[in-house]
């Protein structure tokens, strides 16, 4: 599938996402494939400290690191992810408050 390359590391990649749920929307991923969040944390926690490093470069690029930003896993079926590759999804540009509204 096509995709819009924010930045490439050597052990992650950051991509927008195509359905953006906010104005920086940006889906950062480990290369290696691991299916959720739990089986990456089990089999490679320096992977996912590197993913997390990245989501945070990702913010600063686009210019939300200052007024904040939401870093979202969604881990398994009941959480609602759809995608069965772990991905970290880095949101900001507006008020991003819980609850919504």
């Amino acid at each position: 599938m096509p995709a819009t390359i924010v930045s490439a590391k050597a052990r992650t990649m950051a991509f927008r996402d195509i359905n953006p749920q906010a104005p920086v929307h940006v889906l950062v991923i480990p290369r290696a494939h691991h299916a959720n969040l739990a089986e990456l944390a089990a089999a490679e926690p320096g992977l996912l400290a590197d993913l997390v490093s990245h989501a945070h470069e990702v913010a600063v690029g686009e210019s939300i690191a200052d007024d904040g930003y939401r870093v979202v896993f969604n881990s398994g079926p009941g959480a609602g992810q759809t995608v069965e590759h772990v991905h970290a999804h880095v949101l900001g540009g507006r008020p991003m408050n819980w609850p919504p509204g």
